[in-house]
């Protein structure tokens, strides 16, 4: 059957809520890599039309690759999809776009040299061969003010923070007219009030008819906006269930198999300071000013955290430290050395550690476990001598730090790429963070993790907290940061806009950083 016999009317009117059918339905559906992985085992259970679809699961359960098969990334090695109710094949994405499936990807889809307008409209037949960008960036900004998800049709992708790409990612799909939208991990990088304001558009959307399928690990926001929840564990599905009917402590258990136990922040005596920036002035990747005279502290087995929604200095700021980026004015200092001018490789050196925002920026996917696990270390005792690298030292060393950080599959020889996102996120965390660094830098460390996933990073943060390493926070997560920061300050616009110090957090604590955010001092 060619795809366009089965494409699908975009279904009318407002009327059409949650019960009014089946917009997907997943049968015995199974996906197998090789060597030993079963992706998804069976795979069985619908999605009504108008509804928002929560879909559960520790990293590593099956949820993306199962949306990756909807989507027509991947073909499933059994089983059979229905799309309203019609068994349909989907060969490629521009299949699931003709049946009005749109994907917004955890790891983005783009193109760096193009502009976010070129992005957005690229392969569809629509667009003229001429200026093909002029006619439609109207339209673009027109949906970007709609939705609140601001961003520059102009820019270039590879000037985008990570937040502003998921941004770009959702217009994409909205733009193409999606009657089920796929949002994996959408409000990683949103704050509290545009978590709202996102909300709110999903539950108009449910109203017109569409239905979304909202992958999260944030159990408080699928009992906020969901209708139904499936929860998937080591690929199977668990239960599909209404929020009503169960809790969040619930639905955690059912994730892991077990209760989960959240870690507890500690408190910091020590006042020796262990990074000091003072009046520093940054450029951006389009020449205006990233970071505007900004001054901080963060003190030995202090946990500073850094909020602001992405796109407002934090990358930047990240950069500096760890030496990726030069600063036009201002000195920094790790304990009483200045490190303003510093390579990467001697601050790192110096015993600072850096998890960044996008995991593939610290890991090479092609390259084994246990070679990702020593880039650090490998020039010198106990794993080389002279020129040759000691391997069955590497693969000791690689199996106990396998134990030790649960990195699964347990496999020294893996390629990264065939990891789970939580999997990479605990190769990178197990490779700097066993350095026993003085100064952590962690930006957006658990951004996609789902609950287990993120509670066990925060425990490694912790850990690396007790030990008397200073930790920079930079996370778009609030409620991260008000678990686990001794002090928050909030970036926008490249500068400081206010801070606040622990003591107990309060519900006005919340509000008034989420305003910050915004760009909103009280």
């Amino acid at each position: 059957m060619e795809m366009d016999d089965v494409v699908m009317e975009e279904t009318p009117g407002t009327n059409a809520g949650e019960g009014s059918g089946v917009e997907v339905a997943f049968r015995s559906v199974t996906k197998r890599f090789p060597p030993h992985i079963i992706a998804n085992d069976r795979v069985s259970f619908e999605i009504e039309r108008g509804t928002v679809h929560a879909l559960l699961g520790e990293n590593g359960a099956g949820k993306s690759t199962l949306m990756n098969i909807l989507y027509g990334l991947l073909q499933p090695d059994e089983g059979e999809i229905l799309v309203r109710g019609r068994s349909v094949t989907i060969p490629s994405p521009q299949k699931a776009i003709a049946l009005g499936i749109g994907m917004v990807h955890q790891h983005f889809k783009l193109i760096p040299t193009h502009t976010v307008a070129e992005n957005i409209i690229l392969g569809l037949p629509s667009v003229p061969f001429f200026f093909p960008a002029k006619r439609e960036i109207r339209h673009i900004v027109e949906l970007s003010e709609r939705y609140g998800l601001r961003v520059d049709p102009r820019a270039r992708v590879w000037q985008l923070s990570a937040g502003e790409k998921q941004k770009m990612e959702i217009l994409k799909a909205l733009y193409r007219r999606a009657n089920i939208l796929i949002l994996d991990e959408p409000t990683s990088v949103l704050t509290p009030q545009e978590v709202e304001e996102l909300f709110t558009t999903l539950r108009a959307m449910k109203g017109e008819g569409k239905t979304c399928i909202f992958i999260t690990h944030k159990l408080n926001e699928v009992m906020a906006v969901a209708d139904r929840v499936t929860v998937m564990r080591y690929g199977k599905v668990k239960a599909t269930l209404r929020p009503s009917e169960t809790s969040s402590q619930e639905l955690a258990q059912m994730m892991v198999g077990k209760k989960v136990i959240a870690v507890v922040p500690r408190r910091y005596t020590s006042r020796e300071m262990v990074l000091r920036l003072e009046n520093v002035w940054v450029m951006g990747d389009r020449d205006f000013p990233a970071l505007l005279d900004v001054s901080l502290t963060v003190s030995q087995g202090e946990i500073v955290g850094v909020a602001g929604v992405a796109g407002n200095g934090q990358r930047e700021l990240a950069e500096i430290v760890t030496g990726l980026r030069k600063v036009k004015q201002g000195r920094l200092f790790l304990g009483e050395k200045e490190i303003t001018h510093l390579t990467p490789r001697e601050i790192a050196s110096l015993g600072v550690a850096y998890i960044p925002e996008e995991r593939h920026l610290g890991l090479v996917g092609s390259m084994s476990v246990a070679e990702n696990l020593i880039f650090r270390t490998y020039d010198r005792p106990p794993f080389s001598q002279g020129f040759l690298v000691d391997w069955g030292k590497v693969e000791a060393h690689t199996e106990r730090l396998i134990s030790d950080y649960h990195i699964y599959p347990p496999f020294p020889a893996l390629p990264v790429k065939l990891l789970s996102g939580g999997n990479r996120q605990r190769v990178l965390l197990a490779r700097e963070l066993e350095r026993n660094p003085r100064l952590v830098i962690a930006s957006n460390p658990t951004a996609g993790l789902d609950v287990a996933g993120v509670e066990a990073i925060h425990e490694l943060l912790l850990k690396a907290q007790e030990k008397g390493a200073g930790i920079l926070l930079i996370s778009g997560d609030l409620d991260e940061l008000l678990k686990l920061a001794n002090r928050i300050v909030v970036l926008f616009r490249g500068g400081i806009i206010g801070e606040r110090e622990r003591e107990q957090w309060t519900e006005d604590d919340r509000r008034d950083i989420g305003l910050m955010m915004g760009g909103v001092k009280r």
